[in-house]
């Protein structure tokens, strides 16, 4: 429950919009009671002509009221109870779209807000907190999740206010007809509260693992679809299929317990209710036989009571409503609440121009909730211009350690400085403008060409988008595409093939210009052909920059201005090529190896 009070703050900004939709509530309901008004008159006075009674001192201006009317002719007082009627329901219509319209805004813009809250957190959220979490939970959160916020929000809290001050008003007439029959009335409506908060402490739990399984379906539909390439490849349809409708069933069965419980409390309210009205009938029906109350003023005493049965259904159904969105609004601040990683610590600076060199002083790394490190005791000096490679076997620490240049993890050990400037003392921004990444599976977004290319630098002209993609050699196939720079790539560049989403990529580092640029196994899954094109386009972007190249290809690598071998979470070598095959460390053991491989592999070719 504290954290759906938490969600309030969202109404905040709106507080203007929500005030007159409680305001139009409040004029509906009046509404609602006034239209019980005109069936006293139609009964006494059109109808049976006995006039209206009541058994107790009324106010001046009451008796008066009532004393025009019951001297009012009949046809006339019909004729101004239909004409009284057909403008009641003219102004409570209005209000009634009113009220619903402005109510249905907050609650879009509450969702709205929370929703980009929950993106904005997931974008300031680590790398680490993602190696540790499911995309698809984490999209349920912000599309389920958030949805039934909507819910409670635009059905919750129209019916605290709008029920609420139906009851009041229905009350507050039945109160005024017959005190006496209302305090009867009412007798048996505490009994109701028993069952409704033994259910509303079920649907908490419930509602918290439906939207766990909601989770985990999202997740699944997610990872179905990203990998639809693999799925088919491997023959995995139906796999998929029956792993998603496990998931799914597994939703469906909390969901329905949910759903049992919510619908059991309509009818126990209902019967509570019949139960109090049954009573009340015996009783103001023996007033009316023995001449003591009209029956115009029991038939609006028990209206107004028999209306005040939907509201308090919906009130009731109110508490389910809250304790589904509170597990909702709990998920929700679980994230919310999660501290970022990376921030720009107090008194950041900006970086200015990259001038020297990039050091590394006694490193040490491990994520977070690992005992083990990644990398220990890292020494090593970058000066500008260095092409430096980073080889090694394969989970040694190679992307973690140019992860650490860019800041996509804190050093758990030791620091990594730029000029002289510790990363960390260095605001986010300026530290990534300076560095551009290309890696063997990079990201590209369901968009056209041009924006791909621009993205990080969207106010780019024409022209340099174009110059940026001749100069990584794909200018040429992206004319050939339906609408050339125009033309949707797909999602993840699905309509291209691996080169050509390789030079894409370069073009969109070569655009931002940075002067520091990180290669990892750029080449390392394109055939013959595309990395020729390809390692074209790489020379092109790595002229005049500070480069660090992972390579698992050691041919690759051979005219770098210095090479590090990485092993046991160490720098075990380092050196020029040359200086390296002259030795007999693992960098010598590691080429010749691929090169008897690859001698193999065209012998067998």
């Amino acid at each position: 429950m504290r954290d759906f009070i938490r969600l309030f703050k969202f109404v905040k900004p709106h507080l203007g919009v929500f005030a007159l939709a409680v305001a139009f509530m409040l004029i509906s309901a009046v509404f609602d009671g006034a239209q019980i008004a005109p069936a006293i008159p139609m009964i006494d006075n059109v109808f049976t002509g006995n006039g209206i009674l009541i058994d107790r001192p009324l106010p001046d201006f009451l008796s008066r009221i009532i004393e025009t009317i019951n001297a009012m002719p009949r046809l006339t007082l019909l004729k101004f109870i239909v004409m009284g009627f057909l403008g009641l329901f003219v102004f409570k219509g209005v209000t009634i779209f009113a009220r619903q319209y402005l109510m249905t805004n907050v609650g879009h813009m509450i969702v709205r807000d929370v929703r980009n809250a929950l993106y904005a957190k997931y974008q300031s959220l680590s790398l680490d907190y993602y190696s540790k979490s499911k995309v698809g939970a984490l999209v349920s959160r912000i599309t389920y999740d958030v949805g039934v916020i909507n819910n409670s929000i635009a059905q919750g809290l129209t019916d605290v206010f709008y029920q609420t001050f139906k009851i009041v008003i229905l009350l507050g007439i039945a109160i005024f007809i017959n005190w006496r029959l209302f305090l009867i009335s009412i007798v048996l409506f505490p009994f109701i509260s028993i069952p409704i908060v033994r259910i509303s402490k079920a649907l908490r739990a419930l509602s918290a693992k439906s939207q766990e399984k909601m989770g985990e379906v999202t997740s699944t539909l997610y990872e179905g679809l990203s990998g639809i390439r693999i799925v088919k490849t491997f023959l995995m349809e139906q796999y998929e299929v029956d792993k998603f409708a496990n998931a799914n069933q597994g939703f469906y069965k909390f969901a329905m317990k949910s759903a049992k419980r919510i619908i059991a409390i309509s009818p126990l309210t209902e019967f509570v209710g019949a139960m109090a009205a049954m009573f009340v009938l015996y009783v103001g029906g023996s007033q009316v036989i023995e001449g003591t109350l009209s029956f115009g003023l029991f038939a609006a005493f028990m209206g107004s009571m028999f209306q005040c049965v939907q509201p308090f259904k919906r009130l009731s159904n109110i508490n389910a409503v809250v304790q589904q969105a509170s597990a909702a609004a709990t998920r929700i601040f679980e994230i919310l609440d999660t501290p970022s990683d990376l921030q720009d610590k107090p008194g950041a600076i900006d970086l200015p121009e990259f001038k020297d060199k990039i050091k590394l002083e006694d490193v040490n790394f491990k994520y977070s909730g690992e005992e083990n490190p990644v990398l220990k005791d890292i020494d090593l000096e970058v000066p500008k211009g260095t092409a430096l490679a980073i080889v090694g076997p394969s989970g040694v620490g190679k992307t973690t350690l140019v992860n650490l240049i860019g800041r996509f993890y804190d050093v758990t050990g030791g620091r990594i400085t730029i000029d002289g400037h510790d990363v960390r003392d260095i605001t986010l921004k300026s530290l990534r403008q300076k560095i551009g990444i290309v890696t063997q599976d990079m990201f590209l977004f369901n968009d056209t060409v041009k924006a791909n290319i621009a993205y990080g630098n969207i106010e780019a002209s024409e022209d340099a988008i174009f110059r940026a993609a001749q100069a990584a050699g794909a200018h040429e196939f992206v004319q050939n595409l339906p609408k050339g720079y125009d033309t949707i790539i797909g999602d993840r560049g699905f309509r291209l093939s691996g080169g050509e989403k390789q030079r894409l990529a370069i073009a969109r580092a070569l655009l931002k210009n940075p002067p520091i640029l990180i290669l990892d196994e750029a080449t390392s899954q394109l055939d013959s052909q595309s990395e020729i094109l390809v390692q074209k386009a790489l020379e092109e972007l790595m002229r005049g920059r500070t480069v660090f190249v992972i390579a698992h290809r050691l041919s690759t690598v051979r005219n770098a201005s210095k090479i590090i071998v990485l092993d046991e979470k160490r720098i075990v070598e380092s050196g020029t090529h040359d200086e390296l095959m002259a030795g007999a460390g693992l960098y010598k053991e590691l080429y010749q190896l691929q090169f008897r491989d690859a001698v193999v592999s065209l012998k067998k070719g």
